[in-house]
C-alpha cells in the first residue's frame, strides 16, 4: 500500500509543482504524521486542502489547511 496527500487550491484544482515534495508513505498514520507537522509549509506554498490517496484510492477528504474560525 502507497499513502499519499494530494495537494489542492481551496477550488479542488491539483497543484503540482517541482517546489512542492511528492512524498509517498507506507501507513495512513505516518502520512497523517507528516501532514501534521508540515501543514503550516504547504499554507505558506499556496495550498489549501489536501485528500488523503491510498493505491490512487480517495480515503478521505478534502481537508482545509486553513485554521477554522473562531
Amino acid at each position: 500500500m502507497s499513502w499519499t496527500w494530494q495537494l489542492e487550491k481551496a477550488d479542488g484544482t491539483v497543484v503540482a509543482g517541482r517546489d512542492l515534495v511528492k512524498e509517498t508513505w507506507i501507513s495512513q498514520g505516518d502520512a497523517e504524521s507528516w501532514l501534521g507537522e508540515h501543514w503550516p509549509g504547504l499554507l505558506k506554498a499556496g495550498i489549501d486542502q489536501v485528500t488523503l490517496m491510498e493505491d490512487g484510492r480517495i480515503e478521505y477528504g478534502p481537508m482545509s489547511l486553513h485554521p477554522a474560525p473562531e
